[in-house]
């Protein structure tokens, strides 16, 4: 009979429906079954300062595993959603331990030590390679080997004709000078090094000849920029210096004449009444530019636009839940970023002041403060 096999076969689906539907109820009530534990964060208590005995040495004791520090302040406000992120464990392991890093004309080391550990690897590659050092001055970074001219080694690796000079010859004298001095990031170290040559102008004092050209240190000069081919030894030079380094890591020693170049951090948070007002960078335009554009990047931070020239970015800094579109998400395409904070730098004086301003049409929960710290975080 048609209407008793009708209902048999809907007694057949029955406990499928009702599986599909418990399935469903376990789906939409799971976060209920595991305990949220997202607040112990932002409710514990800051246990005591650990203490060192007198005669421990504080440089070599760092947190393993920091914790961000949350202001009383801040801490009322957040959601489950809004725990800051802890900072990036890698952030102090660069991703190649050696990096040459090129910038508007410049170029560089960078090495994921400390200047007081590295000051005594450059001095021994420089003696390794036949240049030795005539000057140095550990507060200013400065390393200046001997004239060049008289060893081969020390010839071919400046790039000077394989004949020897004669002790009075009217050869062009070269020297090698290298600049070491503490990164933009904390623990790192920067490299730069630049052939001079008696061309260039000697200090007051030499002599005519220049056979025994240059007198003194010589002060290390600005910002300028170096031909195609001086650019290219320098960055040979520098890959060269990283893999040397790179050899000796297992037996790296320390200069505590270096250690004071470590003293100064060139970014720093500005806070007014314990909240981000502004970071200032002691650097050149073009590298801050350069530096903040790379915390966005690290940090995950959308970028919608931007100018250099002007000095803008413009960001999307919504939080997880705002740009969770919900359940919409599964009949549409994944939503574009948007404009929500403007970061800004301008020159300062000898400084760039990076300033963030909340978009007109933004009314989340983030201000320019939480994006100031986030900044700060992969900056320094």
């Amino acid at each position: 009979m048609p209407v008793l096999s009708g209902i048999r076969k809907f007694d057949a689906f029955r406990p499928i429906a009702v599986a599909s539907g418990l399935l469903l109820a376990v789906a939409t009530s799971g976060c209920s079954l595991v305990e949220d534990r997202s607040e112990r964060y932002v409710n514990a208590e800051e246990g005591d300062a650990l203490v060192l005995p007198e005669t421990a040495e504080p440089s070599r004791f760092t947190e393993i595993m920091p914790i961000r520090r949350i202001d009383a302040a801040d801490a009322g406000k957040m959601y489950s959603s809004d725990i800051p992120r802890p900072p990036d464990m890698t952030s102090e392991i660069l991703e190649e331990n050696y990096v040459v890093e090129e910038l508007d004309g410049r170029a560089w080391l960078l090495v994921n030590d400390v200047p007081g550990r590295i000051w005594p690897a450059v001095t021994a590659y420089m003696n390794e390679q036949g240049l030795g050092v005539a000057y140095d001055n550990p507060q200013l970074g400065l390393l200046q080997s001997e004239v060049a001219n008289f060893s081969m080694r020390a010839r071919e690796l400046l790039d000077l004709s394989s004949e020897p000079a004669e002790l009075n010859s009217s050869e062009v004298r070269a020297v090698l000078q290298a600049r070491i001095a503490p990164g933009v990031r904390r623990k790192t170290t920067e490299i730069q090094v630049r052939k001079l040559t008696s061309d260039d102008g000697a200090p007051e004092g030499s002599s005519d000849q220049g056979s025994v050209w240059p007198e003194g240190l010589i002060p290390w000069s600005g910002t300028a920029d170096p031909s195609t081919e001086a650019l290219e030894l320098q960055k040979r030079l520098l890959a060269n210096l990283g893999e040397f380094l790179k050899a000796r890591e297992e037996s790296k020693s320390f200069s505590r004449a270096a250690s004071g170049m470590e003293a100064k951090p060139l970014v720093k948070l500005v806070s007014e009444n314990e909240t981000a007002k502004a970071i200032y960078m002691d650097l050149d335009y073009g590298r801050s530019w350069a530096e903040v554009n790379r915390a966005l990047v690290e940090s995950d931070i959308a970028v919608v636009d931007l100018n250099r020239s002007e000095g803008w970015f413009f960001v999307d800094f919504r939080t997880a839940d705002e740009r969770d579109p919900g359940w919409f998400s599964w009949f549409s395409d994944k939503e574009k970023p948007r404009h929500t904070h403007t970061v800004s730098l301008v020159e300062q004086g000898s400084q760039v002041h990076v300033t963030v301003e909340t978009a007109d049409n933004y009314s989340g929960d983030r201000g320019p403060e939480d994006l100031l710290t986030q900044l700060f975080d992969y900056l320094y």
